[in-house]
């Protein structure tokens, strides 16, 4: 008969268990203990894994037709294992199914302008906007630095996906989406959870702002400084909103984001008052279509930029 190896000795001669998604199993389970529903990602990418429609061999769990990420999510334990011990996925959570809505905050891209506000500060503004707190909920960060903020839908909503809807690198899933869960990682690093507490409800506020149809755009009303404002600030305003209510589809945030810069040197010197320039700008910015969250994130971080390096007002000759 066999002998176990002796207490304290390491059996070299035991053959090991390799199973490479062991660890990511273990946070697959954990979402699904929770009651999200969970699917694979490619190893080390954020795209799904399996087939797509136009391949689909209408065979196994295809059979009566190709089903959808979103549709083979699951919380199933065995369906769980059967996965992750085949290959180390990455995970995706089908946020509606799961009865999620997530808003996801992303970081700023390699293409936008300087000054151009990210998720995280966009998102403070909306919630300053609003005289909200920033809610308290599940937290995730993103592999590249943005942040998943977690919420429950509301009884009997089926909110889907939006895009920018509530400003600047703020984008939102729900049915029809999903996100990648904590434990995943990409080349530019890992998910990991940053607020464990369990999603907060979707905070009526947030619900109205992202089913509220966009107001009608807006006509600049004419610019008047109040005070002591000298001649070349109000010229460079009325240029500046002009060229701002001129801009079409593709630069218009690029072009705010640039005028209001162009302006917030005279703002800096107390030449126009920050509110006039804000209204002057936010109506001229909802004029070419920009949402009003949008205009005022852009603006709010282009004075905030210009004051900060704003330079001494050059000596009179």
């Amino acid at each position: 008969m066999t002998q176990p190896p002796p207490i304290g000795r390491a059996d070299d001669d035991m053959p090991s268990i390799d199973i490479p998604g062991l660890g990511l199993l273990a946070h697959a389970i954990a979402a699904a203990e929770r009651g999200w529903h969970v699917f694979p990602l490619r190893p080390g990418d954020k795209r799904p894994a399996g087939h797509p429609e136009r391949d689909c061999p209408r065979t196994g769990r295809c059979q009566g037709g190709h089903r959808t990420p979103e549709q083979r999510a699951t919380i199933d334990p065995d369906l769980l294992v059967a996965a992750w011990t085949h290959a180390p996925y990455n995970i995706g959570i089908a946020t509606g199914p799961s009865g999620l809505l997530v808003v996801d905050l992303d970081t700023v891209k390699a293409n936008d302008e300087n000054g151009t506000p990210d998720g995280v500060t966009s998102f403070e503004a909306l919630c300053e906007r609003a005289g909200q707190a920033v809610p308290l909920t599940h937290r995730v960060r993103s592999a590249r630095g943005g942040m998943h903020l977690y919420f429950t839908q509301p009884p009997g909503a089926q909110l889907r996906n939006s895009a920018k809807k509530l400003g600047p690198h703020i984008d939102t899933r729900g049915w029809g989406g999903y996100v990648v869960a904590p434990g995943s990682f990409t080349e530019n690093g890992a998910y990991e959870i940053l607020d464990s507490r369990p999603p907060a409800p979707l905070p009526d506020w947030l619900h109205q702002a992202l089913t509220t149809p966009s107001e009608p755009a807006r006509t600049p009303a004419p610019v008047v400084i109040l005070g002591g404002g000298s001649r070349a600030a109000e010229v460079a305003l009325e240029r500046e909103i002009a060229a701002v209510a001129a801009t079409h589809e593709g630069g218009r945030n690029a072009q705010l984001l640039a005028s209001v810069r162009a302006v917030g040197r005279f703002v800096a010197w107390g030449d126009i008052p920050r509110h006039v320039a804000e209204e002057a700008f936010q109506a001229a910015g909802e004029s070419t279509g920009l949402s009003a969250s949008e205009c005022r994130a852009t603006i709010r971080s282009a004075l905030d930029w210009s004051i900060r390096t704003a330079r001494p007002r050059p000596a009179a000759a």
